[in-house]
């Protein structure tokens, strides 16, 4: 004769192993920025003293820079800084603070990357929104495609046809080949190059 274990016991008891399993699991949160933006896995474990005390000069010089250039910037925006890799958080009003935002971290020595989730609030002055996310999309999309370029070295913003291009490269040849590619974007009208040589 088969035993039958009661559906609300045989419940429980999958439930008590899952938690049991899932405590041996360290616990790893995924958080994604942005639509379609690289997702980054931040780990519990904590970061050796000299690592952690390089991600706060990065941080401090970076917020230093804000400072200085516009007061607007240094309230606004939010700086999270992990192994050289720079998360700029936060909402500024004008389009020119977000690129001014961006190229002012990757001036600093030691970023190794800058992510850029800057909301803009005053969308006044942008005239077709549309566009300037496909060029961007298209862009990055290039930049990663293209094996001579080191495609997490760079952060692109488009406004109002305007390609910004900022990071560090590796040689002129390297920021040479980034223009050529923003150039030759359908909806790019100019660009601008914030670029600079990694030495």
């Amino acid at each position: 004769m088969m035993l039958r274990v009661p559906t609300i016991i045989l419940a429980v008891f999958v439930l008590v192993c899952t938690l049991a399993m899932s405590a041996c699991v360290p616990a790893v949160p995924v958080i994604a920025f942005g639509a379609g933006a690289a997702t980054v896995a931040v780990t519990s474990k904590e970061k050796d003293p000299a690592t952690a005390a390089a991600d706060r000069a990065i941080a401090d010089a970076i917020g230093k820079g804000y400072r200085r250039a516009d007061r607007a910037i240094y309230k606004s925006v939010t700086i999270e800084v992990n192994q050289g890799s720079v998360l700029l958080l936060g909402n500024v009003e004008l389009p020119d603070h977000a690129i001014r935002a961006v190229q002012i971290a990757w001036q600093v020595d030691g970023v190794a990357e800058v992510i850029d989730e800057i909301n803009v609030t005053d969308k006044s002055s942008i005239k077709d929104a549309a566009k300037d996310f496909t060029t961007k999309a298209q862009l990055r999309a290039k930049l990663v495609a293209d094996p001579k370029i080191a495609s997490l070295n760079y952060s692109i913003n488009v406004i109002n046809g305007v390609v910004y291009l900022s990071g560090l490269a590796g040689s002129q040849s390297e920021i040479n080949r980034v223009i050529a590619h923003a150039q030759a974007m359908r909806y790019a009208n100019s660009v601008v190059n914030y670029i600079r040589l990694n030495n």
